[in-house]
């Protein structure tokens, strides 16, 4: 019980830090190109996640852990990133917010499919119901979205899904910080590479909200947040704790709002009560 307790407190401050990612990438793609912007923040974090492995003298990874880590790498380091700094390009953040509210649900998914974890029915019947809600919520603004832009928000929250539920399984023999450094480290050298290819043009016109928004997703949201999040999926299960995740557009849109001045009617307030419910039924029967 205290472990699945702490394992929800740790998951729950992993997804208020990670509340903060997409209104912090809207800001980023305002100076900064796409990829430029998923390599540099990868390259941030990757050099003080190797610089953290050889202070504090950690193991390598066993080979037959390198599968695992390479898919972690794809979902949380370059494929999530990079869709979704795309589909910024085409939508505002307050919209995009409202599509993580379908991760908790792609995070039992690959669960159940990788990490062998069998909740019980009434779980998913309100997984199910929470991410409907939040998912026709997001279909209800039309006005802010765009067809190319959705596109990249669900497959960013496929592969997202997929590098959450990888990862939190490796969590449970290397630690939280340690899987993430490692999957960081392993993605170095082609996301220097990349960084290099695209750099910008001129450094001059580039303002001080798309540098902080720069530094927020290096190393709050490539970095800081995952060893929160690993940790609670690790100790208080992936289905369970990934339905925090429910919370996270509600989270995300108050920082839209407060930082973007993008508008947050009471529409979205009353959703978020009825998904406050979801989180806290899915929990009782995961």
């Amino acid at each position: 019980m205290q472990s699945s307790t702490a394992g929800w407190g740790s998951g729950l401050l992993g997804v208020i830090i990670f509340s903060g990612s997409l209104p912090a990438t809207r800001m980023a793609v305002d100076g900064f190109d796409p990829f430029f912007l998923t390599s540099a923040r990868a390259v941030i974090a990757g050099l003080l996640g190797a610089a953290l492995l050889w202070l504090l003298r950690q193991k390598r990874p066993t080979s037959s852990d390198l599968g695992s880590m390479m898919i972690v790498a794809i979902g949380v380091v370059v494929g999530f990133p990079l869709l979704t700094a795309i589909a910024l390009q085409h939508v505002t953040s307050a919209h995009s917010v409202i599509f993580i509210g379908l991760l908790p649900l792609s995070t039992a998914i690959f669960g159940v499919i990788r990490g062998g974890e069998r909740p019980k029915p009434a779980f998913w019947i309100f997984s199910v119901t929470g991410s409907l809600l939040v998912a026709g919520f997001a279909f209800s603004q039309g006005s802010a979205g765009s067809l190319k832009g959705d596109l990249f928000m669900t497959a960013a929250i496929i592969v997202c899904g997929l590098g959450y539920a990888e990862g939190a399984s490796l969590s449970r023999r290397l630690g939280g910080w340690q899987v993430i450094s490692w999957a960081l480290v392993l993605s170095l050298p082609i996301m220097l590479v990349m960084a290099a290819a695209t750099l910008p043009v001129t450094w001059q016109n580039i303002s001080v909200p798309a540098w902080m928004g720069l530094g927020y997703v290096s190393l709050f949201s490539m970095m800081i947040g995952f060893v929160f999040w690993y940790r609670g999926l690790a100790l208080g299960g992936i289905a369970g704790v990934g339905q925090l995740q429910l919370l996270q557009p509600f989270f995300g849109l108050f920082l839209s709002a407060m930082l973007l001045s993008e508008t947050v009617d009471l529409s979205m307030i009353a959703v978020a009560v009825l998904v406050v419910g979801c989180v806290a039924g899915a929990k009782r029967f995961v």
